[in-house]
């Protein structure tokens, strides 16, 4: 196993048809995941659900009184509190991995837990593995969010993700509620030619089986597709693999700016889902099409760093080359990076499709989220309203808020100045002539 998922106030539960050798059963598998939460729910819910045997329960960690919807109890108080035990689990699963190449660290930035304890884990493993990648998922909170803190919360993860990650992924609710909304009305019919089978794994975790949807498992299906989709080069074959530790190399150009926009095509991609397949091209097209992103953003209107495709299926080269080219044109990169495509071609596809696609985008598209979530905080931070909470904490001073800000305004900034050359022609240089 090259990579280990260490799941923090965010529970994602998916398996990828076609993962287990023949003759081999899912008893028999052990994921190479660490479980944190500081309330004990939903960690018991997983030991309880159909994937119990998956997960190691050695690797779960949790508590029972949660972390309030403080960041500063998730971070300082149970971060302080469980290190050693943290540490030590990361250890063991690393020492089952024959070839360790990624960390991934999935959490919400809302919550206590998820924002405050995920970017411990986060600085922890920098520590402890400083030359293993780290990939970060991280589900920020819609603007009719139910915690008053988030803003708060989301903030100050900012500041460690942007300091201690290789990669952010960020995700936003509110994007996944409305492609979940999109695929409940194919469900109903509501477009000729479109159906999905009513109780299917898009909005329930137990596919055709009988049992109520519970909350947010289609949301969190969505979240796992794309792990199967960046993780598939290292699970199967395939003609022009893509290891995960290229994925910051290829795609980050400057260290802070390593926020990638991430879109999928197909997003409901399990077999018991009966929609025309797309053509090949159109996947192309819809992988730049805002309404299969993960993030509220159109990257057509903003600036390209780099771009990733990652293409899963019966696809040749040549079909990825002549798309690449198709779409270049209307695809604004900056000009010092116009070759910036990092490509991956896995020959197996996911279950009931004959191909799939995942972009990676590093684009400066992300900045509004950033912008608005500032917005939100500022907010609250010019009143001092909740502040106590978080003060009352040992350890959590309010210069942490104001650095935090700091830190965002100052990424924000950034993506500002990049933006500010779209526009503008910048020439290449001249070659030099080499004398014969």
């Amino acid at each position: 196993m090259r990579f280990i998922i260490c799941f923090i106030g965010l529970p994602c539960r998916k398996s990828d048809g076609g993962g287990c050798a023949v003759g081999e059963s899912i008893q028999h598998l052990k994921a190479r995941a660490v479980l944190v939460d500081m309330e004990e729910g939903v960690v018991n819910e997983i030991l309880q659900g159909a994937l119990r045997e998956v997960f190691d329960s050695a690797q779960l960690l949790t508590d029972v009184s949660g972390s309030g919807n403080n960041w500063a109890v998730g971070h300082m108080t149970y971060g302080s509190t469980y290190r050693e035990q943290i540490v030590e689990k990361l250890r063991k699963a690393a020492e089952h991995c024959d070839c360790l190449q990624c960390f991934f660290i999935i959490h919400s930035m809302g919550g206590g837990t998820g924002s405050g304890l995920g970017t411990r884990v986060l600085s922890l493993l920098e520590e402890e593995f400083p030359e293993v990648s780290r990939i970060v998922t991280a589900v920020y909170p819609s603007a009719d969010d139910d915690v008053i803190t988030s803003p708060y919360n989301s903030v100050l993860a900012m500041r460690e993700l942007t300091e201690h990650a290789d990669c952010v992924l960020p995700v936003e609710n509110q994007s996944l509620v409305d492609i979940v909304n999109r695929i409940k009305r194919m469900a109903h019919g509501e477009k000729p030619g479109s159906v999905i089978k009513k109780n299917s794994t898009i909005i329930s975790n137990k596919g055709g089986l009988s049992g109520a949807e519970k909350p947010f498992d289609a949301m969190n299906n969505i979240v796992a597709n794309l792990l199967l989709n960046i993780t598939s080069s290292a699970r199967f074959e395939g003609s022009l693999n893509m290891d995960l530790n290229e994925i910051a190399i290829n795609m980050v150009p400057f260290p802070r700016l390593h926020y990638l926009v991430s879109s999928l095509t197909p997003l409901y991609m399990l077999a018991d889902v009966n929609v025309p397949n797309r053509r090949l091209d159109q996947m192309f097209s819809d992988a730049f099409s805002k309404d299969h992103q993960l993030i509220r953003a159109d990257p057509k209107h903003s600036l390209y760093l780099a771009c990733a495709l990652m293409v899963r299926g019966d696809v040749q080269l040549s079909d990825l080359r002549r798309n690449i080219e198709r779409l270049r044109p209307s695809l604004p990169f900056v000009s010092w990076n116009k070759e910036g495509w990092k490509t991956g071609l896995c020959s197996v596809p996911p279950v009931g499709h004959s191909h799939s696609l995942l972009a990676l985008a590093n684009n400066t598209c992300v900045k509004p989220t950033f912008m608005e979530l500032k917005e939100r905080f500022t907010k609250l931070y010019r009143k001092k309203a909740h502040l106590h909470h978080y003060l009352h904490v040992n350890g959590m001073e309010q210069s942490c808020f104001s650095d935090a800000l700091g830190s965002l305004d100052a990424l924000i900034e950034e993506y500002q100045h990049l933006d500010a050359t779209k526009d503008r022609f910048i020439p290449d240089a001249i070659r030099l002539s080499i004398a014969s």
